[in-house]
């Protein structure tokens, strides 16, 4: 597994498994364990997935150390302030059964980002947090939160794949030394991505799924990706991508198919973002 080094000197392995939208506890722990048969050390949960407890469960039964594992969870919109975010985060340690977490994110630029990120601050510098970083932030936000904040993000989880490719906000994020994650890294079904004829040329060429191109795809952008499946197969094949490498002509053919396309909620919308507020 390729790791990639943080702008605070903590390493993160540059592939890991997603675990949104799993809502079976047989389901999730299968996924986890044949994950950690197969090698993934990296997994990636949220508050609002309501599966923390699922996960935290799957790693404890495991004979994995815990030091050899990167857990990452997030925080919810619904939570805005100082005290609420600690609570929070303390509720997600609890379920993951932890004493610590790798990488605590704030989900969505809603409402009393700049707050809860105070909180994390101080979470981080208590050591309960190895690295801390944002999802779903945009420029505007990241500049935003950097008004207040004391220590920079880590990472910007933000839905990244060949149909919407966040060519500048990567090389924002790269400016300021962030590290980019992918969420959606395959398009989350939501479009035909899989079925591109560029990215089937190039599959064919070097023998592989579409999904492994997509992978490696993000993986030369220097992109940290997360997966989702909880098939055996399907988790399997998703982290052989460390055995080849795509041509500068290969990347710049899947450059030319960005379409701009979101598949889902725009930070940008603040409509959108009071909406999600009110969930649990």
């Amino acid at each position: 597994m390729e790791q990639l080094k943080l702008n605070n000197g903590q390493t993160i392995p540059q592939l890991g498994l997603g675990v949104f939208k799993v809502q079976d506890a047989g389901d999730l722990k299968s996924a986890v364990a044949e994950a950690l048969k197969v090698g993934y050390r990296h997994f990636d949960t949220a508050t609002i997935y309501h599966n923390e407890e699922w996960l935290g469960e799957a790693l404890a039964e495991s004979d994995v150390p815990r030091e050899e594992l990167f857990i990452t969870s997030k925080v919810w919109n619904n939570n805005t302030t100082y005290d609420e975010t600690i609570t929070a985060f303390h509720e997600s340690l609890k379920k993951l059964q932890t004493d610590y977490l790798d990488l605590y994110l704030i989900h969505w630029p809603s409402e009393g980002y700049n707050e809860k990120w105070r909180a994390m601050e101080s979470l981080y510098n208590d050591g309960l947090i190895k690295s801390i970083g944002v999802s779903n932030f945009e420029k505007p936000h990241m500049e935003k939160l950097m008004t207040t904040a004391k220590i920079k993000p880590a990472v910007d989880q933000v839905e990244t794949h060949p149909y919407f490719q966040h060519k500048e906000l990567n090389e924002y994020l790269k400016s300021m030394d962030i590290a980019h994650e992918a969420w959606g890294p395959l398009g989350q079904g939501k479009s035909n991505v899989l079925e591109d004829p560029v990215l089937v040329k190039i599959a064919e060429a070097h023998d592989k799924s579409v999904a492994q191109v997509i992978l490696r795809w993000h993986l030369q952008r220097d992109i940290i990706v997360i997966p989702k499946s909880v098939h055996a197969e399907r988790i399997a094949q998703n982290i052989n991508v460390f055995d080849f490498s795509l041509t500068d002509e290969e990347m710049s053919m899947i450059a030319s198919i960005d379409k701009n396309q979101r598949g889902s909620g725009d930070p940008n919308d603040e409509e959108f973002l009071k909406g999600t507020m009110s969930r649990r």
